[in-house]
């Protein structure tokens, strides 16, 4: 008798301790500035998120992931448009929020999120980001961010990488009266070394997307020009010549036209050291 005494003891204090933990993930609510690992939740307006969506360019060809993702909402309208999409983030009520909140949105097939640190997370097959944290996060994660593959695409709510300009910065007015500026960065191909092709060498030195560029012709040397990538695509202009091509690791296949215009001829260049 005591021993069916205990077990349905037992069985009826584990069953009130899974109707409690359902009952707690259902009435879960986030406050705004609550605190997280390392930042406060801060929710992005609706219309702001629809916004960095539309600079990423977000297509079901993607996969989004967001740091921090709170609530889910970036992952949750990345996966609205078709993407697949995973959220990491710290807090476990709000992980369960999330999955609550896509499963009502229909998007629970392709809106992932996973408890964990932003920090340690794999982002190295993401094709966009989506986020919204503090600089002194996001240089934290910057040599991460540098490491995607060219062209893939950063989008963040109104807080950059330091000494990384965006690449398009758009702020909106509508159904947004706080944190409504959205900036987009598209990851560059790291070109930065010696380039050697038909009849001289060029030498860049890059700083996120933009480039300096030193170039020997015919043993001459040009006037130090500026240049700028664009995931793996680069372009420049050195005595009055646009070059412009795209980068496949260490070869650029691409063509040089005259400023002035005119026609132009295919232009290659091999990266030495």
């Amino acid at each position: 008798m005591r021993s069916r005494i205990s077990f349905g003891a037992v069985l009826l204090t584990s069953l009130m301790v899974m109707c409690a933990d359902r009952v707690s993930a259902q009435t879960f609510e986030p406050s705004v500035g609550q605190a997280g690992k390392d930042v406060v939740w801060v929710p992005t307006s609706a219309a702001l998120v629809e916004k960095m969506l539309d600079l990423a360019k977000v297509t079901p060809n993607d996969l989004v992931m967001d740091l921090g993702s709170g609530d889910g909402r970036n992952i949750i309208a990345a996966a609205k448009r078709g993407a697949r999409a995973i959220g990491v983030e710290y807090n476990p009520d709000m992980v369960e929020l999330s999955r609550r909140l896509a499963k009502e949105a229909g998007v629970a097939d392709k809106a992932i999120f996973i408890q964990g640190d932003m920090y340690e997370a794999d982002i190295s097959k993401a094709s966009v980001l989506a986020l919204f944290l503090l600089p002194s996060n996001l240089n934290k994660l910057q040599e991460k961010f540098l490491a995607l593959q060219p062209g893939s695409r950063i989008v963040n709510n109104t807080f950059f990488v330091e000494g990384w300009e965006p690449d398009v910065q758009e702020t909106i007015t509508d159904d947004c009266t706080s944190w409504c500026t959205a900036g987009l960065y598209i990851v560059p191909a790291q070109v930065g070394g010696v380039w050697q092709f038909d009849g001289g060498e060029v030498a860049l030195t890059q700083q996120y997307q933009k480039l300096s560029v030193a170039m020997t012709q015919s043993g001459k040397a040009a006037p130090v020009a500026e240049g700028r990538m664009n995931g793996r695509g680069i372009s420049f202009t050195v005595n009055g010549m646009n070059y412009a091509g795209e980068v496949n690791g260490t070869r650029i296949t691409g063509t040089v036209t005259p400023a002035a215009g005119g026609p132009s001829r295919p232009w290659t260049a091999n990266k030495v050291r």
